[in-house]
């Protein structure tokens, strides 16, 4: 009798877990890419950090320099000063964007994978010279700066930090019109080392150097659903298995007239904590490129 009654029990326990699958209906398609990628063509330039275009040309930043090309990629302009009028000294320039004729700037000072003295700088798109400067908030807690974008819709303005621990794992807000600070965005899952961002459609997409270049695995573009709530949700757009040899991905942009997306990539260089520390085997120096993709959205 008692084994009978214990087989009945697990029988009703088996049945109890069926019925909960079979009742399952949560919608994973959030998880799902939202766009497919089809590369089109790529060209070499002379900055390693950002890029951004207005349509009419492409902009693309160097740790310590900005370059502005054609859009056959032709280098028109540059300016290997961008510090200078900054208020604070910086040594570091990550992702830009560009907006209403003007370059919005990540700047900061970083050396061995620490960064400090965060700059919003804002520089004129056709001359690439400063003119001023948001003002960065401390108390938000964002220790390093990777990468800026301006939000159109919104009128706001995002940054991104590529240090782990509670700095990497926000998104921070600042008013496009002032410069306030907003808010912070907890993000998760977290990307490793975020590397850029760019607001479009109402989305945040990041990229993240998170692939080993030692292992030849691809870094990815990740897509952040920004609502109104102070954390958001985070999934996985696109491995970059496309490049020519896997390094370390850098920053990101979509044109506003092709809907293009742009994806700066660099290749040869052994990155330790950031910063380049020597070469692969066949390179003897480093190579950035821009890599330029048909983007199309997923059929629902």
């Amino acid at each position: 009798m008692k084994k009978s009654f214990i087989a009945l029990l697990a029988g009703a326990s088996f049945l109890a877990a069926g019925a909960a699958v079979a009742q399952d209906t949560t919608d994973y398609s959030s998880q799902l890419p939202e766009y497919t990628y089809k590369l089109k063509d790529f060209f070499e330039v002379k900055g390693r950090q950002g890029i951004a275009t207005d349509g009419e040309f492409y902009y693309v930043s160097g740790s310590k320099a900005i370059y502005k090309y054609d859009l056959k990629g032709n280098l028109i302009d540059s300016n290997e000063n961008p510090f200078e009028g900054y208020a604070i000294p910086s040594n570091h320039i990550g992702d830009i964007d560009v907006f209403d004729g003007e370059l919005f700037i990540s700047a900061e000072n970083f050396m061995d994978g620490v960064g400090k003295d965060i700059q919003i700088a804002i520089h004129d798109a056709k001359t690439l010279k400063f003119k001023r400067t948001f003002k960065f908030e401390p108390d938000s807690g964002q220790e390093e700066v990777s990468g800026i974008t301006v939000d159109r819709d919104k009128k706001t303005v995002w940054m991104c930090s590529w240090v782990g621990e509670e700095s990497g794992r926000h998104l921070y807000e600042y008013d496009l019109a002032s410069g306030k600070y907003l808010r912070k965005v907890h993000i998760a899952p977290v990307p490793q080392w975020v590397q850029g961002v760019f607001a479009y459609k109402g989305k945040l997409f990041i990229t993240a150097d998170d692939g080993p270049a030692d292992d030849d695995a691809p870094d990815h573009l990740y897509r952040v659903d920004i609502t109104d709530k102070p954390y958001a949700t985070v999934a996985m757009e696109k491995a970059f298995d496309e490049v020519k040899r896997q390094g370390e991905i850098e920053g990101l942009a979509i044109d506003p007239k092709t809907n293009e997306f742009l994806l700066l990539y660099n290749r040869g260089s052994r990155i330790i904590l950031g910063m380049v520390k020597g070469f692969y085997d066949g390179y003897d120096r480093e190579i950035s490129e821009v890599y330029r993709f048909e983007m199309t959205p997923v059929a629902k």
